[in-house]
């Protein structure tokens, strides 16, 4: 077989059985006793956290640091996928990388987790009284350390340059294992280590976007109950989730250059619009002050912060476990960027991927949390209160219900979130299935039982939760334990992606 047939082989059905097997066996171990499965995933959490943490943090800082090295050297220039131009124009390309991961978590996050800061200072400021204006720029810099610089590089900055390289240089498949070719070579086409690595990755990955894919169901059904009067109930959660796998599974048929494309951009659009009201019409001057002082913060902390260990406890509820669920996403990361970044540089790779998207992202924190800290410093209690007794379904709705025109805004947010997660569900189905195949246009059945497995999945979570988060928090957890076998896979490319960008490099010069 050569190797331009081999990238378009049949299912790999090894690391078909082994991945979508063990998701199975999860929900079924869960449906039979689900606080054993708590337990069983908790130690896990614990002992992740206890002897992978610290690497971790190393791993996180080093990939950053390493991609801005080879971004601004002579190796940037390098364009990657033989292909001249760019196949996709840069707002599509860049709608694509923002929805995928912001979906991921960001919007439920962005109005949670500045206000959970703001009201427990996080250890590193502990000198700082929470509920002050003293506790705004770490509540907003810390949010940033979790949702910045270093949370996107790992996602597809090194580990794209790799992808890409082993795909459309050297004819690997699109597959996981693609990331360690310059350390084993051909070998990995058929090795079972290259079949552990796949399956891993698909695991750790699925598991990612289950997650969010079922905290849509709770944070949807919510706000469904408190605009429209709708019952907050399972089975309002349940067509919710039925729905957002409906369209997600439309958009992963019709493709990359259609569906997923098309919802992306019209994400990005409506977020852009909404970012715009809340400046204009919200408190936009505290927004621009807190974000510029706050980033300010971040930058001048950025080494201390990212490498702080004093408090492991804290560390395994927000920064390790954050770092857990970005690394189990990277590897599929790489291979959405790298499918959909032929024609660009090595430079607007690492820069869009590890500059452009945490830029956006911290100020969008800034403008949905930094407006809930505005909100509850002017009214005690009015998004605290809601956050505490809710949970982060109730965050957004209680800062949105507080801004002009609330009755169309919050709305809106809801539908933003909403089809935020339906282009992650999109782009992971879809990347899952080039994962499975080694396709970069994987066939359309792959792409629908992806889509349909993970919204199942965080149905039955949901079910067997009581309709709250309990089975989707012990995928939570599952999530970081996951994460272990991916970041061993991925250190290599540390060192791999210099390598593999000279080699380029001197190819380039060659020609």
């Amino acid at each position: 077989m050569s190797k331009q047939e081999e990238k378009t082989s049949k299912i790999d059905w090894p690391v078909f059985g082994i991945s979508g097997g063990l998701l199975v066996a999860f929900v079924i171990a869960g449906m039979i006793n689900l606080d054993f499965v708590k337990t069983f995933v908790n130690e896990g959490f614990a002992w992740s956290v206890k002897y992978f943490g610290a690497f971790w943090q190393v791993l996180m800082l080093l990939n950053f640091i390493i991609a801005l090295y080879v971004a601004f050297s002579k190796y940037g220039q390098v364009k990657l996928g033989n292909m001249e131009k760019p196949e996709m124009n840069t707002f599509k390309w860049l709608s694509i990388i923002m929805a995928t991961l912001l979906a991921g978590g960001g919007v439920f996050w962005a109005a949670a987790e500045p206000m959970y800061h703001f009201m427990t200072v996080p250890p590193i400021n502990s000198g700082i009284e929470a509920m002050t204006p003293e506790a705004i720029m770490p509540a907003l810099a810390q949010s940033f350390m979790h949702w910045g610089f270093l949370a996107w590089a790992i996602l597809g900055t090194l580990s794209a340059i790799v992808m890409m390289y082993g795909y459309y240089h050297k004819g690997m498949p699109m597959k996981p294992r693609t990331l360690l070719y310059p350390l084993f070579g051909e070998k990995l086409r058929t090795s079972v280590i290259g079949t552990i690595i796949d399956a891993a990755a698909i695991i750790a990955v699925a598991a990612g976007t289950i997650g969010p894919i079922g905290f849509l169901g709770l944070q949807a059904s919510y706000g469904l109950e408190a605009l429209f009067g709708i019952p907050d109930t399972y089975t309002t959660q349940l067509a919710i989730i039925v729905g957002l796998v409906v369209v997600a599974t439309i958009s992963a048929i019709t493709g990359i250059h259609k569906g997923i494309q098309a919802l992306s951009s019209f994400n990005v659009r409506l977020a852009i619009g909404l970012i715009l009201f809340v400046v204009i019409f919200g408190p936009g001057g505290f927004i621009i002050d807190k974000f510029i002082s706050s980033f300010g913060f971040y930058t001048e902390n950025f080494i201390t912060m990212s490498t702080f260990r004093a408090d492991t406890g804290w560390l395994g509820s927000w920064t390790v476990f954050f770092w857990g669920w970005f690394i189990g996403y990277a590897p599929m990361m790489a291979i959405l960027v790298s499918r959909i970044s032929r024609g660009r540089t090595i430079r607007e790779i690492i820069l869009a991927v590890g500059v452009i998207a945490p830029l956006v992202t911290t100020f969008w924190f800034t403008v949905v949390g930094g407006a809930g800290i505005f909100y509850e410093m002017d009214v005690a209690g009015s998004v605290s209160e809601q956050l505490s007794e809710g949970g982060m379904p109730a965050a957004m709705i209680a800062i949105t219900e507080q801004l002009p025109l609330a009755s169309i805004i919050s709305p809106l947010f809801l539908l933003l979130t909403i089809i935020f997660v339906i282009t992650t569900g999109d782009s992971m189905s879809y990347t899952i299935a080039m994962a499975v195949s080694g396709e970069g246009d994987p066939k359309v059945s792959l792409r629908v039982f992806w889509s349909i497995l993970m919204g199942a999945i965080a149905a039955i979570l949901l079910f067997i939760g009581g309709g709250g988060d309990g089975g989707i928090n012990a995928l939570q957890s599952f999530i970081v334990v996951t994460a272990v076998p991916v970041s061993i896979f991925l250190f290599p490319i540390l060192w791999l992606a210099p390598k593999v960008a000279k080699e380029l490099y001197q190819n380039e010069k060659l020609r």
